[in-house]
C-alpha cells in the first residue's frame, strides 16, 4: 500500500530498462526501501538495472516482458502480482523510430504502432483488471507532448502517442470509484538513450526531472503532468495554431 506520506511499498516498471523507469525507482528509493519489479526483455541491460537497483536498496524481482508478444502482458502482470500487491505501475516502454523510414515503410509503421500503442493498451487493461481486484494502486503512463498535435517531422510517432494518451485518459475515467487511478505523463524532449545523437529541442528535460514529476503527481493524485510544466502552455498554443501556419513552423 501507499503509506500516509505517499510512498509506495512496491513498484512495477514495465519497460524497466528505460532511463525514466530507472530514475523513478531511484527517486522512490530515496524515501524508503521497496520491492521493484523490473519487467523487460532478458538482456544484459536488464541484469545491470536489477543490480543497480539492488545496490540502491530495492528488493528486485525480474520478470519477462516483450511488447511484440501479444500474450506477454497477461503473463507479465500475473508474475509481477505473484510477489504481492502492485502499488504503482509505470508503463515506460516505447520506440522513437526513424522518421524518414516511417514515411514509406509500412512494416516499420506496424512495428511502431504495436510497441507504442497496441502493447501499452493491452498492458493497461491487464493492470487495471489486477489493480481493481486489489482495490488500490496507481498506473503511470508515459505519453509525450508529441501526441498533442503530431508534426510532419514525426507524425507516425506522434500519432501513436496520441492514441496511448487517449486510451489512458479514458481508462482513468473508467476507474473512478474503484480505488485505482491513472497518471498520464507528457514529457517534452528527454535526454536519454532513446534520443541519443539527436539535437536538444527547446525545454529539453532529463529522466530525473520526469521521475520527480511522477513521484509528485502520484502523491498529489494528479491525472496529468507536463514535464517541464511550461510545455503545457507551449503545446496549448501549438494545438490552436491554424494549420496553414502550423505547417510552416520549423518543428
Amino acid at each position: 500500500m501507499i503509506d500516509a506520506l505517499g510512498s509506495p511499498s512496491s513498484l512495477l516498471l514495465v519497460g524497466g530498462t528505460s532511463d525514466i523507469a530507472v530514475a523513478t525507482a531511484k527517486r522512490y528509493l530515496t524515501e524508503r526501501p521497496l520491492r521493484v519489479v523490473v519487467a523487460a526483455r532478458n538482456t544484459p541491460r536488464r541484469s545491470a538495472v536489477a543490480t543497480e537497483l539492488e545496490g540502491a536498496g530495492a528488493q528486485v524481482q525480474v520478470v519477462d516482458f516483450d511488447a511484440d508478444d501479444p500474450a506477454s502482458p497477461a503473463r507479465m502482470v500475473a508474475a509481477a502480482a505473484a510477489g504481492g500487491d502492485i502499488d504503482v505501475a509505470v508503463v515506460a516502454f516505447g520506440l522513437l523510430g526513424d522518421a524518414d523510414e516511417l514515411r514509406s515503410d509500412a512494416d516499420a509503421v506496424a512495428r511502431l504502432a504495436q510497441v507504442n500503442y497496441v502493447a501499452p493498451t493491452v498492458v493497461g487493461t491487464e493492470l487495471a483488471n489486477r489493480l481493481r481486484q486489489q482495490g488500490h494502486g496507481v498506473i503511470v503512463a508515459l505519453s509525450s507532448v508529441a501526441g498533442e498535435r503530431p508534426r510532419a517531422s514525426n507524425f507516425v510517432y506522434g500519432s501513436t502517442k496520441a492514441g496511448l494518451d487517449a486510451f489512458y485518459s479514458g481508462l482513468a475515467d473508467s476507474l473512478v470509484g474503484t480505488g485505482v487511478s491513472v497518471l498520464v505523463v507528457r514529457p517534452g524532449f528527454v535526454r536519454s538513450k532513446m534520443t541519443a545523437g539527436l539535437d536538444d529541442a527547446p525545454l529539453a528535460t532529463t529522466p530525473e526531472a520526469v521521475a520527480e514529476a511522477i513521484v509528485s503527481g502520484v502523491r498529489k493524485g494528479r491525472h496529468t503532468v507536463w514535464v517541464p510544466g511550461a510545455m503545457r502552455w507551449v503545446m496549448s498554443g501549438l494545438r490552436h495554431t491554424p494549420r496553414a501556419v502550423f505547417r510552416k513552423l520549423p518543428i
